[in-house]
């Protein structure tokens, strides 16, 4: 794990210096390419592009996968495995369905109404990442919001092993939430196959999922032919301590956002420098004695205050956010741009990650600015049913004022016509 200290500039400009740290490791991709391979040649270039990139060695020849192969996987997965799994669809789906809104109609002065209603998207594409190891959890996250919020058809995509087929935890969470539409694909042409549509596989309307950059720039290619959930990049983690914060429970906390690989920006913010010394010394030591952990940059921020502590969280916009003080529950309610916030010494973001019923896939980067996790709404749209009636009459010379305004007399006509 790799530690640096950072002088304390004032939110915005310490929160800077850290995003632009963390930049370092950021790897450069550019997507276009296998967009145009995958929007050109269909099928051919997906399976091409997996063979050599999801899984060398193996030789694809379909990318669907038999539903009755997620079966069989799920057949035998580990009992206290799939107790764990249903647990986590349970909590994930109580939460979702805590999140859908009713339609309402609002009486409006003149006497139209607006009505506001959602629906569902048609189809959901879902992207469980794989390479460093398998994400039957993100399975979990992505798809129970999608059914939650009533969409009729959703498509998992997923990396190939050596064996042709997704992981066997994949395709058994698949199968444990009902998901029968499987691809072994991954990367960036699983993305554009979802979102174009190949010979085989028909086009979604959003496509949500965590990935690499190349699966986040492909993403970014997409978005406006389909819905996106967000650019979410590497996992990231800031821990704001307190004086009496257990040093190795928060080195665990740290070590355990660094198994996500070494692009994963980590931060310690502490008010007492000895804090930070022993959450780095801590750190170094649980890092060095797991094989799975990578050598993620950790930031150690001093600073004056836990007010000064909140306002660079918010500056920041972590993806997690843990307040181990002791007062944590009267900060919790003060930070405003966070993907998530884990409150007190047990709030752990592995409880996160894959059990608490809080969504996984959440904002990076900075983006917790202006997005929020993953939920039903990311698979709903708005539309709203407007009857207008005699109000046409009292409105029409409004419309038509400001239709002209606009260099658009017809506009108006349309609406005086109906007094």
């Amino acid at each position: 794990m790799r530690s640096r200290g950072f002088d304390w500039q004032g939110p915005k400009a310490t929160a800077a210096a850290l995003r632009a740290w963390a930049a370092e490791a950021a790897p450069e991709v550019d997507a276009a390419p296998i967009g145009r391979e995958v929007r050109e040649e269909g099928d051919a270039a997906v399976l091409r592009l997996t063979n050599r990139f999801d899984s060398p060695g193996a030789s694809l020849d379909s990318l669907r996968v038999d539903p009755e192969q997620a079966a069989s996987a799920l057949a035998v997965l580990d009992p206290e495995l799939r107790t764990a799994m249903e647990l986590a669809i349970a909590n994930i789906r109580q939460v979702a369905e805590a999140q859908l809104g009713e339609a309402r109609t609002v009486e409006l002065a003149a006497g139209q109404s607006v009505k506001l209603r959602e629906v569902a998207v048609g189809a959901a594409g879902v992207y469980a990442p794989g390479g460093r190891a398998a994400y039957p959890s993100s399975v979990l996250m992505c798809a129970i919001p999608a059914q939650v919020a009533g969409v009729g058809r959703v498509a998992l995509a997923s990396p190939p092993g050596p064996d042709g087929r997704p992981h066997s935890l994949v395709l058994a969470a698949a199968a444990l939430c009902g998901v029968e539409e499987i691809y072994a694909m991954g990367g960036a042409q699983a993305i554009f196959a979802l979102a174009y549509g190949t010979e085989t596989i028909d086009p979604v309307d959003v496509v949500v999922g965590p990935g690499n950059a190349w699966v986040r720039e492909a993403k970014r290619a997409v978005y406006g032919t389909v819905g996106i959930d967000s650019l979410a990049g590497p996992s990231e983690l800031m821990l704001i301590a307190g004086h009496d914060t257990d040093p190795e429970w928060a080195a665990l906390d740290l070590c355990a956002q660094a198994e996500h690989g070494p692009e994963s920006p980590l931060v310690a913010v502490a008010v007492e420098e000895r804090v930070l010394e022993a959450i780095a010394s801590a750190s170094e030591a649980a890092a060095v004695s797991r094989p799975s952990v990578s050598e993620a940059p950790l930031a150690l921020v001093r600073v004056p205050d836990a007010e000064a502590a909140i306002a660079l969280a918010n500056a920041y916009a972590p993806e997690h956010l843990e307040l181990l003080e002791t007062d944590a529950e009267l900060l919790a309610d003060r930070v405003t741009t966070a993907g998530c916030v884990f409150v007190g010494r047990h709030g752990g973001t592995a409880f996160g990650d894959y059990i608490a019923g809080s969504n996984h896939v959440l904002p990076t980067g900075g983006a917790g600015r202006h997005a929020g996790p993953l939920g039903p709404g990311a698979f709903r749209r708005r539309i709203s049913s407007v009857e207008i009636g005699a109000a046409a009459a009292e409105l029409a010379p409004h419309v038509n004022a400001l239709a002209r305004a606009e260099g658009f007399p017809v506009h108006g006509e349309s609406a005086m016509i109906r007094r």
